[in-house]
């Protein structure tokens, strides 16, 4: 006998349900709840823009046949004796059955090789959504071409994420060119005399490019020493550059070449002055209007070309003369000096934009304290002759060994020096020096450039004081506008 547990009416029917009812259900089985399952509303997954699809290739999906909402709490109802419609929802399942089981899980988002293709920046970026990202996932693992992509692109995204700082370091150009030379040399190399100047313009161009439209109009003020006295003259940016420009104008006139001209044209600069200072002023006054960024260009042109001609020139230009108005240098001095005065006025801007800048490079300085050091006993001529230093002590001839002040030069580009001080064309010498004073070679350099007092200058002095008075004014003469 079976048992029969509940409550049983007067028909013997469980839960008041009826009997045919039962025998129903009895022979409806699993496939009722199948019917029930196929019935319930399903969500669709996101789909893709459809010009992304190709309407021949990929089929529509069948639609949903619309269905009423399933109450949340359902009570058991008599079952109608009359047949229902195939698309009528399923009566809920009597108290104790087993629950029915979840529906199935949308199928995965098919998409054609070319919109996978599209959806890898979005990917990398964490952009797509979840059926498009397990969409994209899954291509990576069939596609050679599209997952090495999608490294790439995984890479550059973790590049915009970094925390560094995005400026680039000014020795870059340099450091590239040096190792491009190393693998494969130029087959008309820069000149070694010429070098200074190329890392100088490339340092300055590097500073340049990377500050703003209005930076180019930020005020600073250039600063040398005329006789014993300190003067300035208060520019801007853009004048700075307009100043070298016009300066490195000496070197192009010297070989041949056409200059950049106040008006915005180019031409010899016939009737333009000589001396670095009187050639600027008279740029300032022929311009327009005042500098803007507009001068980069010409400036950074200029520079090239004044590069590019001297190493195609081959090595007799290196003696070539530089006029400068009052005095000349040779051409692989004149260089020499523009880079210096590169140098300098880099960290003028540098300093009125807030923008690092490091010295150059040991070689480079120890090349420009040298062309000081060898500047100086004309300079100091100069002053004694203007009744700005004192006189000699000794008559020496041309060649001979006279008094000398050891410059001793320490850190960076350092060296031993012997200036002669009785005359230009003394040898100065160890066993001649009277004096000495030693000095770092930035600090050095920032004394012939103007930018440091002379009585403050030196760290260390011994001996002749007048001697060494005299030779440190005559280093601070050496700059100018």
């Amino acid at each position: 006998m079976a048992a029969v547990t509940g409550d049983d009416d007067a028909d013997g029917r469980e839960d008041g349900r009826p009997e045919d009812g039962g025998r129903e259900d009895a022979q409806r089985g699993d496939g009722g709840r199948e019917d029930e399952v196929r019935g319930a509303r399903r969500i669709p997954g996101p789909r893709a823009a459809v010009d992304d699809f190709d309407l021949d290739a990929v089929p529509l999906p069948p639609p949903v046949p619309p269905t009423g909402p399933r109450p949340e709490n359902p009570r058991p109802t008599p079952r109608p004796t009359t047949p229902e419609p195939e698309s009528a929802v399923a009566p809920p399942d009597p108290p104790g059955s087993p629950a029915p089981s979840d529906p199935p899980a949308a199928p995965a988002l098919v998409l054609p090789h070319r919109v996978l293709k599209a959806l890898l920046g979005a990917w990398a970026l964490a952009a797509c959504s979840t059926e498009e990202t397990e969409a994209v996932e899954a291509h990576l693992t069939e596609c050679a071409a599209c997952a090495d992509e999608a490294l790439r692109l995984r890479d550059a995204v973790g590049l915009l994420q970094t925390d560094h700082s995005l400026d680039l370091d000014p020795t870059l150009r340099s450091r590239v060119i040096d190792t491009c030379l190393s693998r494969r040399p130029a087959k008309i190399p820069v000149p070694d005399w010429a070098a200074p100047y190329d890392a100088e313009t490339a340092r300055l161009d590097a500073l340049l490019r990377d500050i703003g439209s209005s930076e180019w109009h930020a005020p600073l003020r250039l600063r040398w020493f005329e006789g014993e006295t300190e003067v300035s003259r208060k520019t801007t940016v853009a004048g700075v550059i307009g100043h070298l420009m016009t300066v490195d104008g000496l070197i192009a006139t010297a070989l041949g070449l056409d200059v950049p001209l106040g008006d915005g044209t180019t031409g010899r600069g016939d009737g333009w002055p000589l001396p670095p200072a009187a050639r600027t002023e008279k740029y300032w006054s022929t311009a327009r209007r005042p500098p803007t960024r507009t001068i980069h260009e010409p400036w950074r042109g200029q520079s090239h070309t004044l590069i590019r001609t001297v190493s195609f020139a081959g090595r007799g230009v290196a003696e070539l003369s530089v006029s400068y108005g009052d005095f000349a240098l040779p051409m692989h001095d004149a260089l020499l000096d523009r880079a210096f005065e590169c140098w300098v006025h880099g960290g003028d801007i540098a300093g009125a934009v807030d923008y690092p800048y490091e010295a150059p490079s040991a070689a480079h300085l120890h090349r420009m304290v040298d062309l000081a050091a060898r500047l100086i006993p004309a300079a100091l001529a100069q002053r004694r002759r203007s009744g700005l230093a004192g006189p000699a002590r000794r008559l020496v001839t041309a060649g001979s060994p006279g008094r000398s002040l050891h410059l001793e030069i320490e850190g960076t580009g350092g060296g031993d020096w012997y200036i002669p001080l009785d005359s230009p064309a003394a040898v100065g010498s160890a066993a001649h020096a009277v004096a000495q004073v030693a000095l770092d070679g930035v600090e050095f350099c920032r004394l012939v450039a103007g930018h440091v007092p002379p009585v403050e200058a030196a760290a260390g002095q011994e001996g002749d004081r007048e001697a060494i008075r005299d030779v440190l004014f005559a280093a601070a003469s050496l700059s100018r506008l």
